[in-house]
C-alpha cells in the first residue's frame, strides 16, 4: 500500500460521508481556533498513528508477498524432483 493509496482512503470516504466530514472537519477549525495546542497535540497523534499503520500494513504486506515466493519455489523445486 503506497501513501497516495492511503489518502485515496480517506478520500472516498469523505466523498460517501459528506455529512460527516464537515462535521469534523467543522469540530477541528473550531478546535484549532478555541485550543490551538490541543489541536497541535491530536494532530500530531494523528499523523504519528498513521505513519505507523503505514509500517504496519507495508511490513505485512512485504512478508505476505515473500512467503508466497517461497512457497511457489519450494512447489517449484518438489515438482523438478519428481
Amino acid at each position: 500500500m503506497n501513501f497516495s493509496g492511503f489518502i485515496d482512503i480517506f478520500v472516498s470516504y469523505a466523498q460517501s460521508h459528506p455529512v460527516l466530514a464537515i462535521v469534523l472537519a467543522l469540530c477541528l477549525l473550531l478546535l484549532l481556533y478555541r485550543r490551538p495546542k490541543l489541536f497541535l497535540g491530536v494532530l500530531l497523534l494523528v499523523v504519528f498513528l498513521a505513519g505507523i499503520y503505514y509500517m504496519i500494513t507495508s511490513l505485512a504486506t512485504s512478508s505476505s508477498e515473500r512467503k508466497k515466493g517461497l512457497l511457489s519455489e519450494e512447489e517449484k523445486q518438489t515438482d523438478s524432483n519428481r
